[in-house]
């Protein structure tokens, strides 16, 4: 009777373990493209040229020009946000590539928060 039982539970336990091979959907939709991690609500800056930069948040404060990169920060009475410009490999004019956001403080602040701040009337210059 013993003998029996464990060959029962061998068999139920191998036959969880079975597969029917690979699942396949007719008319799958795709999935979503994956966000790019980091940049989510930076939409309006990442790629974006120093003229598209400054018309939303004013004039720089400072705009720094080293080696092929360019630095263009502003500033509000809640945080400084600087964006690097580069040109693309092929050629072309310089887009953000790159922000970083710290509150007036020095103190870190999300780099969204503070587009979403500069693009406000009431935090932007």
């Amino acid at each position: 009777m013993r003998s029996v039982g464990i060959s029962v539970g061998l068999g139920l336990a191998v036959s969880a373990c079975a597969t029917t091979g690979p699942v396949v959907r007719q008319n799958a939709l795709p999935a979503p493209p994956a966000p790019s991690y980091g940049t989510v609500g930076l939409e309006r800056v990442m790629g974006q040229n120093a003229n598209a930069v400054t018309r939303l948040f004013g004039q720089p404060q400072l705009d720094l020009t080293e080696g092929a990169g360019r630095k263009l920060q502003f500033g509000s009475n809640i945080c400084v946000l600087d964006a690097y410009l580069y040109a693309p490999v092929q050629g072309g004019v310089p887009v953000v590539r790159h922000v970083d956001a710290r509150q007036r403080s020095g103190a870190p602040i999300d780099r969204a928060s503070c587009v979403a701040a500069l693009t406000r009337r009431d935090g932007g210059r």
